[in-house]
């Protein structure tokens, strides 16, 4: 039964070659489940559910191994965490920065997450090591052109905050007919050609007392697009400008908010991320991959509960009681917990159910009856 439980698993991760080596493929399925049944990725926690056979402290021993040996194929990861996508159909893309500090070393971390139907799959990241300042127009495009290739033409709409302008940024967007929404700073100046004189104001000027403002063929950083101007209740200004109609704007920024949400699942109402003593960029590059792919297991399994079993209750404010995420890591270590003490050859069992269920159907929400 063991080696049928070994070949099981070298066929089906195969497909996915996140590393080659057998005993490393297994190792990044055992970890995966621990991080998701101690919902931390401190390693000494970990180590406490990785291998109830041996020790704990080698148990850690060997994670330390690991994320100071062995290296990963990033592309293979994204080809994965895609896998959990829909097969078909536009998606949005959200880009963000999270960073955090823990003594002296700053965490710098930059984020594209793919936004589909109901729920946002991590696929592309970058540890920045320049003193958690903001991202640079490379180090952008770099992430984006890895999306490109992956997703080719199902880009439908790319969403930024204000640190995503500057003319090469947006140009690259549009010349890559990529429709995109992002916010500006309210100092930025927006340019219109009015016969053939061009005119720029700031957006306070063009407001003029108005609550909303919506403009089409105007310049903003050198990039013809629509803008989209509103003054929040807060007294702060809303300024959106992209390729989107004016008419949609303001709703289709909203949708950048998943990547704040899948942070927040991530960090202190998910993994702990922030809780890593890790400060080698490159072990924390492959810790955030195998916490992209916890999260994506555990936000489909939160799903699939709320769509075919028991929906998440709606709080008098208007949100889920819970995000699908959080759903999913209570039913996975409900689940770990009572078939650990069962039986550990029914635990192999249930990986390879279910690594086989994402191999036969990639794209299929129904997930196996574990």
């Amino acid at each position: 039964m063991k080696q049928y439980c070994c070949a099981k698993v070298t066929a089906i991760l195969d497909k996915v070659p996140i590393v080659k080596n057998l005993a490393r493929k297994k190792f990044i399925v055992l970890f995966v489940l621990s991080m998701i049944k101690t919902r931390s990725v401190q390693f000494f926690e970990v180590a406490q559910a990785l291998n109830d056979e041996v020790k704990a402290s080698s148990n850690e021993v060997r994670i330390q191994d690991f994320f100071r040996e062995v290296s990963l194929d990033y592309e293979q990861v994204a080809l994965l965490l895609a896998m959990f996508l829909p097969k078909r159909g536009k998606v949005t893309l959200c880009i963000d920065r999270t960073e955090w500090d823990f003594g002296k070393c700053q965490v710098n971390i930059l984020m594209i997450i793919v936004r589909c139907r109901h729920i946002s799959i991590p696929l592309y990241w970058e540890l920045l090591d320049n003193n958690s300042g903001n991202s640079n127009t490379d180090d952008r495009i770099d992430l984006l052109k890895k999306c490109i290739r992956l997703l080719g033409g199902r880009i439908g709409l790319f969403l930024g905050d204000r640190e995503f302008i500057g003319h090469r940024w947006l140009k690259f967007l549009k010349d890559q007919g990529i429709r995109f929404c992002v916010r500006v700073p309210k100092h930025h100046k927006i340019t219109r050609q009015i016969g053939l004189n061009e005119h720029p104001h700031t957006v306070e000027q063009l407001l003029q007392g108005r609550q909303t403002l919506r403009l089409s063929a105007c310049r903003v950083d050198g990039i013809w697009g629509n803008v989209y101007a509103k003054v929040l209740k807060d007294g702060d200004l809303l300024f959106v400008f992209g390729t989107a109609k004016t008419e949609f704007p303001a709703q289709l920024y909203k949708k950048r908010w998943r990547i704040e949400c899948f942070f927040q699942n991530v960090k202190k109402r998910g993994f702990d991320l922030e809780s890593t003593h890790l400060r080698d960029l490159d072990k924390l590059k492959k810790l955030v991959a195998f916490v992209c792919i916890a999260y994506a297991v555990v936000a489909n399994v939160g799903l699939h509960q709320h769509l075919h079993a028991k929906a998440i209750a709606i709080k008098n404010h208007g949100y889920k009681q819970n995000s699908f995420s959080r759903r999913g890591i209570d039913i996975v270590r409900e689940g770990l917990r009572r078939i650990w003490k069962r039986n550990f050859q029914l635990f192999l069992d249930l990986i390879i159910r279910f690594l086989l269920w994402i191999q036969i159907n990639p794209n299929n929400l129904t997930l196996p009856d574990f």
